[in-house]
């Protein structure tokens, strides 16, 4: 039994491969335990692997190869931004429509506050570049700003691990901290979560937020009576999806060829925002009034697997042309998308068809529906954007009063680049579509890989460190965590946000995953998740640069 011995005490290949597995094992396990709704989720991981690693270094044993890992947790760093690039890249650009202009500037409030805390820190609390900068990343709970820290101290292993120390010293009060301003801004305010999210669902259906909705219109207008469908299509093309029209008594397929008459009643889709040109152009439109497929005709989601059409515009595919059916909706990365002549299908979109029920099985045939099709892994779009990413990462950027040019690093590098992939979606035949689970499997594995190493690196003397004087840390990281936060959410609150939005837009300005979980649990309402991914990437992208800029500006 010598030989397992050997792998718990050993410093290489082997022993590290045995400590990562493990540490990701226990510190998963231990991140779903929840005591009174709040869990420590991922970031487990990065206290087993410093308790791991502490009672390594108490038996006597060796320290872990540093440099395989740097390697590892570099490597895991990369895979988790890459993922959340591709994922939030489609909502990106859109989310500063409507509120989000305004949701962001909040959040980059906070992101602000929260440096100019630590920047005071160093200045006047006697804090190192090292040790201001682990501090802000573990109170913000934002794991690539630490890796993009400790990227631009690659030439101090001393300063890394002491960043990751501070890190994880400062990291729990991050979680608890923001779930505790949640809770004032409640009282504070006196609260009544469930008016919040009534006022939520009436916002949405106020139109304030652009939405596709389901619209019947009764043709009065003479220009178009005679008129093939052919030509509506293109008058409304941008402002109504064309469903079916109801004459006589039933329901026809509005095929291109087809004559419109007076009193002709056509179901479509459009956005709330363009019922107004739809009533100048068509005639009165009534929003919502659903009436049951009967007939001939049946309604039908597919999923988009063919790799054919995928990339093709509506209007190139010609299902409207060769069938008896029509696109109605779009679903495509948690977004509805009122479909055009113009609009690109991608793999993975869920496309809504009305046309004839006996078409059903060959236009499923053609468009894919596919899920085996979709689970086959394309590997060479995500290693090019990879590549693309480090290369962007690497390019250094000259910023006025800094003594050396800040680069976007490993971590800011494949962040922009994955967003641009995954808001253009392809580049010639090459598309960046990643299926849900695998890039929800690519983001855990690389997550867990990083905070495991984090942990192995820097628990040797994380209890030292606590003892001496590192509690201070704590409340430094808590200051950090609970002035911007409060702040903000406070002004936020005083220009009449709605408090489930305020706790998305804190937690995705704090990129702290748990903490959206418990904001989601407050209510079953959307507004947490959307005001989240509103915010989220141009947060990240802030964290990580501000973070790189402390440690360049105060070295």
């Amino acid at each position: 039994m010598d030989f397992i011995t050997d792998l718990f005490i050993g410093s290489g290949m082997s022993s590290i491969l045995v400590y990562l597995c493990l540490t990701a094992a226990i510190g998963v396990a231990v991140g779903k335990i929840e005591i009174k709704g709040v869990r420590l989720g991922i970031s487990g991981v990065l206290f087993a692997g410093l308790i791991l690693a502490h009672l390594k270094a108490a038996g006597g044993s060796p320290q872990l190869n540093g440099e395989i890992l740097h390697f590892v947790k570099e490597f895991g760093l990369i895979l988790f931004i890459y993922a959340i690039g591709v994922d939030v890249g489609p909502r990106f650009f859109s989310s500063f429509r409507s509120e989000g202009f305004s949701m962001n500037i909040m959040a980059m409030s906070i992101v602000l506050l929260g440096f100019i805390i630590a920047l005071g820190l160093h200045f006047f609390g006697g804090l190192s570049p090292a040790v201001a900068t682990g501090v802000l990343c573990g109170a913000v709970t934002n794991t690539p700003g630490l890796g993009a820290a400790q990227q631009a101290l690659a030439g101090s292993p001393d300063d890394i691990a002491t960043a990751g120390m501070a890190y994880a010293v400062a990291y729990p009060f991050g979680v608890i901290g923001l779930i505790l301003a949640m809770l004032l801004i409640r009282v504070i305010f006196r609260i009544k979560i469930d008016k919040e999210a009534e006022d939520y669902v009436n916002q949405l259906s106020s139109g304030s937020v652009k939405q596709l909705e389901s619209v019947t219109i009764t043709v009065t207008n003479p220009n178009l009576f005679g008129k093939e469908i052919e030509y509506l299509k293109e008058l409304v093309d941008k402002e109504l999806a064309i469903s079916r029209i109801y004459r006589e008594g039933q329901f026809i397929a509005p095929m291109d060829k087809e004559i419109l008459i007076e009193g002709d009643v056509i179901y479509g889709v459009s956005a709330s925002h363009l019922i107004d040109n739809l009533q100048l152009k068509v005639g009165p439109v009534e929003i919502g009034n659903k009436r049951e497929i009967t007939g001939a005709l049946a309604m039908f989601n597919v999923l988009v697997t063919n790799r054919k059409i995928a990339g093709k515009t509506i209007e190139q595919i010609g299902i409207y042309r060769r069938y008896e059916a029509n696109i109605t909706r779009i679903f495509r990365a948690g977004m509805e998308i009122l479909p055009t002549l113009n609009t690109t299908l991608e793999l993975g979109d869920t496309v809504r068809i009305v046309g004839k029920r006996a078409l059903l099985p060959e236009i499923r045939n053609e468009i894919g529906n596919s899920v085996k099709e979709l689970s086959i892994p394309n590997t060479i779009p995500i290693f090019f954007g990879i590549f693309l990413g480090v290369v962007l990462g690497s390019i250094p950027i000259a910023i006025p009063g800094l003594p050396a040019p800040a680069k976007l690093g490993l971590a800011g590098g494949p962040l922009i680049v994955a967003i641009l992939l995954g808001y253009k979606g392809r580049i010639g035949k090459m598309d960046f579509y990643m299926t849900p689970g695998a890039n929800s499997m690519m983001r855990e594995l690389g997550i867990t890989l990083f905070l495991a190493c984090v942990g192995l690196s820097s628990g040797t003397n994380f209890a030292s460190t606590v003892s001496n004087g590192g509690s201070v840390w704590m409340l430094y990281g808590a200051l950090i965590t609970f002035v911007p936060v409060m702040t903000v959410a406070i002004i936020a609150r005083l220009m009449k946000f709605n408090y489930l939005k305020i706790c998305g837009i804190i937690s995705g300005a704090m990129t702290d995953p748990p903490a959206l979980e418990y904001a989601n649990s407050i209510a079953p309402a959307q507004a947490q998740s959307t005001s989240y991914a509103t915010v989220y990437p141009l947060t990240m992208f802030l964290r990580i640069l501000t973070a790189q800029i402390l440690i360049l500006a105060t070295l």
